[in-house]
């Protein structure tokens, strides 16, 4: 946890076993009304190659 000057008082990174967990924790914290929260995820190297070798079908608006 570090603590920043600007727009958020704290950052935290955080550690979860998916990405659902994550969302479930989010939405309890953000359902008390008593934290504002916004969650970044970080992708690790491995990922961000998987990530580059699938291939994605995309059409542009318009295209």
């Amino acid at each position: 946890m570090y603590f920043a000057f600007g727009d958020d008082d704290v950052v935290m990174i955080v550690d979860f076993p998916d990405s659902v967990s994550m969302a479930a924790v989010s939405l309890t914290v953000k359902a008390s009304g008593t934290v504002r929260t916004r969650a970044t995820p970080l992708l690790t190297v491995e990922e961000i190659d998987e990530a580059a070798r699938r291939e994605v079908t995309f059409r542009a608006a318009g295209a």
